[in-house]
């Protein structure tokens, strides 16, 4: 079968990219880094890949807020060929910094144009870099379907905190299954806002979420960077891993059924 062509969206500062590539590859896709200056001067459109991914890093050196011009490029040169590749159903990713992007650009939550959802600083004033679990509760979101079990994998962010702007806002995402990810502890409960298992105060222990229709997913923690399986592993350890390729695997997957 045919390996979908992803798009991994480049800008200076971002710096997971290669990790991303290597999900990808193991997942059955043909990844490519794309600078986004390739885009603006049409030498690469979105429409020519199957799947979009913005990855994490420090894009822009988080000048003016984290992800905030990564979205203003995407909002002003590329708003109406974002929009497409969203309304085509193409699976669409964006992992820490590029859930920023994804949030500021108003494609996630996706529903309305104004801002209805953020992602602040850490509720403790401080960058946390560590690994965290995450459970999948049911939802919209094709990325997390069916995974094997709780995903773990690090975090590496000083703006994780998800807050939307009122308490119905955070119930139509809870009854529409847009939330994709809450933070965990080890026995696969949600960690009830308690820190360190959720590390940065997300309203709700929200770790990711997905748009109506579920092609679009957000999440703050790196599943990019748990998908080699090394020997010294133990069996949580492996169990978590299949996890994290699952996820990469089921937006692949999506991209070939199209």
């Amino acid at each position: 079968m045919r390996r979908p062509k992803a798009i991994v969206l480049h800008a200076a500062g971002t710096n997971r990219d290669p990790d991303a590539c290597v999900a990808l590859e193991l997942a059955g896709a043909d990844p490519e880094i794309v600078h986004v200056n390739r885009l603006r001067a049409r030498d690469r459109r979105l429409s020519d890949y199957a799947m979009l991914v913005i990855p994490g890093g420090f894009s822009y050196a988080d000048a003016l807020g984290a992800g905030r011009l990564f979205a203003l490029d995407l909002a002003s040169y590329f708003a109406d060929e974002a929009a497409a590749f969203v309304d085509s159903g193409k699976p669409v990713i964006g992992v820490c910094n590029g859930f920023q992007v994804l949030v500021k650009a108003g494609i996630l939550p996706g529903d309305r144009r104004e801002r209805e959802a953020t992602l602040a600083h850490n509720e403790n004033g401080r960058f946390e870099c560590r690994w965290t679990a995450m459970s999948a509760p049911a939802s919209n979101c094709v990325w997390t379907r069916n995974l094997p079990g709780l995903l773990s994998c690090p975090i590496a962010h000083g703006e994780g905190r998800f807050v939307v702007d009122s308490e119905t806002t955070m119930e139509r995402l809870v009854s529409g299954g847009r939330i994709a990810l809450v933070y965990s502890g080890a026995d696969g409960r949600p960690a009830g806002g308690a820190y360190p298992a959720n590390p940065n105060g997300s309203a709700a222990d929200v770790a990711g979420i997905c748009n109506s229709a579920g092609n679009v997913l957000g999440l703050m923690p790196h599943p990019e960077n748990n998908v080699v399986v090394r020997d010294r592993d133990g069996e949580r350890r492996r169990a978590s891993t299949a996890a994290c390729i699952a996820l990469w695997k089921n937006g692949v997957d999506y991209a070939k059924g199209m």
